[in-house]
């Protein structure tokens, strides 16, 4: 079951821009990230989830490259938003992940409908953060057509790809942060004209 917290950030519209976009630090957040992304079957997820008792030095090495992967990414995109030079030193954990997941896609039949299932050569988890690397590649080749942008609100800090027509998107989702502004901004009119009275 998809959690309705975690799915609610998946607002990014790029794999690697909703990631950076997570927050979950622990083993079951990122497993349950995974199957949410659809980066794993619900099966899968069920599998993996145990290891983090059964082999809790591999679940541990794991999340610790989901956190150094997720800051470079973080630095990488806020350097795409701001046009700015993306640091060698900041790729670097990309470069890592891709190289040691070589694999392919495979389709796979789930839940009465296809997808698309990275399938590593290796057995090392590592392999998890295959799609996710990839996808942070692409971002990063695309430059400024990749269109990430970051939320109009000081206060949010999460990244987007603007993929509306108008290319004017300026808010992370309007459910988090544009109706919240829209709101704001209407009680501001609203005082400053009971103050003009």
């Amino acid at each position: 079951m998809i959690s309705r917290k975690l799915n609610s950030l998946l607002i990014g519209g790029r794999l690697a821009i909703d990631f950076a976009n997570s927050a979950e630090s622990d083993w079951a957040g990122f497993i349950r990230f995974l199957e949410n992304s659809r980066v794993i079957s619900q099966e899968r997820s069920a599998q993996l989830l145990p290891l983090a008792q059964s082999d809790s030095p591999a679940a541990d090495h794991l999340l610790s490259r989901v956190a150094r992967l997720r800051g470079a990414l973080r630095k990488i995109f806020r350097a795409l938003v701001h046009r700015e030079k993306v640091s060698r030193e900041w790729v670097v954990p990309v470069n890592e992940i891709l190289r040691i997941t070589e694999g392919h896609d495979e389709l796979v039949w789930d839940n009465a409908q296809w997808r698309l299932e990275f399938l590593a050569r290796e057995s090392s988890s590592e392999w998890l953060l295959a799609a996710i690397a990839r996808s942070a590649a692409e971002i990063l080749v695309e430059g400024s057509a990749a269109r990430l942008c970051l939320c109009a609100n000081p206060a949010c800090g999460l990244f987007f790809s603007d993929l509306s027509r108008t290319r004017r998107r300026r808010w992370c989702a309007m459910a988090r942060c544009g109706n919240r502004h829209k709101v704001a901004a209407f009680a501001r009119r609203h005082t400053s004209r009971r103050g003009e009275l």
